[in-house]
């Protein structure tokens, strides 16, 4: 038997009624597909076409407030195959997250929803992306791992650095003259 000392049977020594947690806490509640579109333009001649295809991905975040506790993460990426013939394929994903977070200042929250969710996300958004070229008769998109957190980090230096350039001095010729340049 433990003692009542015991860091096992202690862990934590000032409980409070359930409902009255204040810890911070986020994760992902739930995940799905809220769009999915599979283009292949120019099957079945695509199929026969012999150049290497160059690859065009874009991604994109958005967020949408839910309630007080939920937000909806969403991954947008869109992936397009071209030839010196054509495109081959474009494929369009809309992928979400409902991501839960609760007694969080907004800044943890913005980077929550921005930077965590989307890594937490993306493998799951690949393997839709590569699931979808695949059954569109190409070779499955392995896309890359993605650095989500380091790109909200420069995301944010680069907001930071605008915000301060738009509040440091007027553009040159922009300012009134004073009496003595009368």
């Amino acid at each position: 038997m433990a003692d009542e000392g015991d860091v096992l049977t202690n862990l934590n020594p000032n409980p409070q009624a359930n409902g009255a947690d204040t810890q911070p806490v986020a994760g992902v509640i739930s995940q799905y597909v809220k769009d999915l579109s599979v283009e292949n333009p120019k099957a079945p001649e695509s199929f026969s076409w012999k150049s290497q295809p160059e690859m065009d991905v874009q991604f994109n975040i958005a967020a949408n407030t839910v309630n007080d506790e939920v937000t909806e993460c969403e991954l947008k990426i869109t992936a397009t195959a071209k030839t010196a013939e054509g495109v081959a394929y474009i494929v369009d994903l809309s992928f979400c997250g409902l991501v839960g977070m609760r007694n969080m200042p907004e800044e943890q929250k913005h980077a929550f929803t921005y930077a965590e969710a989307p890594r937490l996300l993306f493998p799951f958004a690949r393997r839709v992306i590569a699931d979808a070229t695949r059954d569109a008769g190409f070779t499955p998109l392995l896309l890359d791992p993605i650095d989500f957190n380091g790109l909200y980090l420069n995301r944010l230096r680069q907001k930071q650095a605008e915000e301060a350039a738009a509040a440091g001095s007027a553009p040159v010729g922009d300012t009134p003259p004073t009496s003595d340049e009368g």
